[in-house]
């Protein structure tokens, strides 16, 4: 009887131990490669010494295949370093990026030696039948959806594959983590924070968006009993009291959803998840009855930009009038709005981020409580959109500061360099001045002060309370330039920032 195929699962590290959650995307792969074979994670963000742990696993032998998840930014080095080991070690091995960076540019990742096949958007089902090929003699592999993959010095790029969302009728084997309670974190939902990821995908488009690479324009909810099976796992088996979910875009079309708030109005568990301003504001009062019920506690809403041009030109698909709103409405409901913008386009850039910084005095005014994160805006490239939206209403060239062109980079190594992670994390762009870097990085400096965020559960009250007096003239009298004082205050008090370690 042929042995079942093994493939080892490896989430390169991207946060603090502290930080680690769930790497929900490996729980989904393995359980999809464990109906014909066997799998095993290793998740760097628990595991500090990625390469040792790696090698230890490896040299236990029979492993067939390594897959390893690649965001963009600061996941891609430590991805780079794991797969040039284990092609110095094991050279016959085969090795698979998939997630985001290999998905956005798939050319790129395979361009390099230690890269044999990517896998582009989901991963559930290609993974297993790619992993199945090559345990044959002569692996087939042209009909594998989304599947990316050298051949006679070239590179071939099968269709696409259409999303699913499976139900197996069972949990995801979170005993594969060791101990999966260590990824319970204290959060201000919660002593005991879950990660949890229901739907998948986003109906949206927007042109700076991974997701909307990834996706392109689809989104898959689950049924309620899906839901409640996963919540209660959480709550009474874990010991779960709240939960952060993943979703790209938890609310959806009302219909869909109220079967979802049911099942969390029951379990009572705390919650954050990712939202829209449209979306909200079309709930009707009985859903929102639901989600008081429910304890939503926060909603991250990408407002982007308070130009209802630029709004467009993104493809958001929502309106300044709208974020305004759904402040209020959140006020409201007791719920605080985590609204993030973009700052900084390569067109009107300076005028473009006054207007901003004017709005979110504005939002400010009208909920208090509104938690606001400020990113660069850095559009993808045209060739890392997704294939149907590739050639339409294609943005302006970017340019840098000299008016050159901006090469984006070729290889994962240059994207290692640190003006390119800063790209892909949205925290800075060739075409800004040295002065608007400054005037940005100021205006967040005294915002932050001024409303320090109700996640930071580190920095003690009265250190924050401080901090919030010392910003109040700055920022009353909009003198947000140089502010010397909170900078050493900070530098004592370490104020968390919510666009760097999330909750």
């Amino acid at each position: 009887m042929p042995r079942s195929p093994r493939t080892l699962l490896i989430n390169p590290t991207i946060t603090s131990r502290s930080s680690a959650r769930f790497p929900l995307s490996l729980l989904n792969l393995a359980a999809a490669l464990d109906k014909h074979g066997r799998s095993d994670i290793i998740d760097g963000n628990v595991d500090r010494d990625l390469l040792t742990a790696t090698l230890h696993k490896m040299e236990q032998g029979n492993v067939d295949a390594v897959g390893i998840s690649v965001m963009g930014g600061p996941q891609i080095a430590p991805a780079i370093d794991v797969s040039k080991i284990i092609r110095e070690r094991f050279p016959h091995v085969p090795i698979i990026w998939g997630g985001y960076f290999p998905t956005l540019y798939t050319d790129t990742a395979l361009a390099a030696p230690y890269v044999d096949y990517a896998i582009r958007g989901q991963a559930e089902e290609s993974l297993p039948e790619l992993v199945q090929a090559l345990s044959q003699a002569e692996p087939k592999l042209a009909n594998i959806g989304g599947l990316s993959w050298k051949h006679d010095g070239g590179i071939v790029h099968n269709p696409n594959r259409r999303f699913s969302l499976p139900d197996n009728g069972v949990v995801l084997p979170y005993e594969k983590l060791g101990d999966p309670r260590r990824y319970l974190a204290r959060t201000f939902l919660g002593r005991r924070t879950a990660a949890h990821q229901a739907a998948i995908g986003c109906r949206f488009r927007c042109t700076f968006c991974g997701v909307a690479a990834m996706f392109g324009g689809t989104t898959m909810l689950p049924t309620a009993a899906r839901l409640e099976r996963e919540l209660k796992f959480l709550k009474y088996e874990l010991g779960a009291d709240s939960i952060q979910f993943f979703d790209h875009n938890f609310f959806d079309r009302e219909e869909d959803m109220v079967p979802l708030l049911e099942v969390m109005a029951k379990l009572e568990l705390p919650w954050w998840c990712y939202a829209r301003a449209d979306a909200l504001l079309k709930l009707s009062e009985s859903s929102w009855k639901l989600v008081r019920k429910s304890r939503l506690k926060m909603a991250y809403i990408g407002a982007e930009s308070p130009s209802g041009q630029m709004l467009k030109e993104i493809r958001k698909g929502t309106r300044p009038d709208q974020t305004l709103e759904v402040a209020e409405l959140c006020r409201r409901n007791g719920v605080i709005p985590e609204l993030s913008f973009m700052v900084a386009p390569p067109e009107n850039t300076e005028e473009e981020t006054e207007h901003t910084f004017e709005f979110i005095r504005e939002l400010k005014r009208i909920n208090p409580m509104s938690e606001i994160i400020v990113y660069i805006y850095t559009p993808l490239p045209e060739s890392s959109r997704h294939e149907k939206d590739r050639g339409k209403r294609p943005g302006m060239a970017l340019r840098d500061l000299n008016g050159e062109p901006v090469v984006f980079p070729k290889t994962p190594e240059e994207w290692t360099q640190r003006q390119w992670v800063d790209y892909a994390c949205h925290a800075d762009a060739p075409w800004l001045t040295d002065k608007l870097r400054q005037r940005i990085h100021d205006f967040v400096t005294v915002l932050r002060c001024r409303y320090p965020t109700v996640q930071d559960m580190r920095s003690p009250t009265w250190a924050k309370r401080s901090l919030s007096a010392m910003a109040t003239w700055r920022y009353r009298y909009r003198r947000y330039d140089r502010p010397w004082e909170l900078n050493l205050a900070n530098r004592l008090v370490k104020l968390r920032m919510p666009q760097v370690s999330g909750l």
